[in-house]
């Protein structure tokens, strides 16, 4: 059983207040801290010395860039705004609508570089 199903059942667990769950389960990213969790500093923090560890370089990475890699893979897979939006903890659905303009940039992008009629395009050459 991986690692990884393991975190998610004793997460659930926590958030439906069994006993035993281990405390802060209910967290992504728990810590020994007094809250119980990681902040975004620390958890940046951690990300550059990952990226460095694995010869990424760090100013790539960021709790930003986490976040919106998510958003932007949930879209890119057929997520909806709406389930997108709450998942971000967007209160406007404007602010979560950006993501569908990057993705429609990125497609016109690939369009524009592999579509044969394109200018420029890759494909069939």
């Amino acid at each position: 059983r991986s690692l990884a199903l393991a975190a998610r059942d004793e997460r659930l667990a926590a958030r439906e207040g069994k006993p035993g769950a281990a405390r802060g389960a209910r967290w992504l990213f728990p810590s020994r801290a007094a809250a119980g969790h990681l902040t975004r500093q620390g958890l940046g923090l951690l990300l550059k010395e990952v990226a460095l560890a694995a010869g990424i370089d760090p100013e790539r990475v960021s709790p930003h860039v986490l976040r919106h890699s998510f958003a932007s893979h949930l879209l890119g897979h057929g997520a909806d705004l709406r389930s997108l939006q709450i998942l971000l903890g967007h209160a406007d659905i404007a602010t979560t609508q950006i993501y569908t303009r990057v993705l429609e940039e990125r497609l016109r992008a690939l369009l524009a570089a592999y579509h044969p009629l394109a200018e420029g395009g890759s494909a069939g050459s």
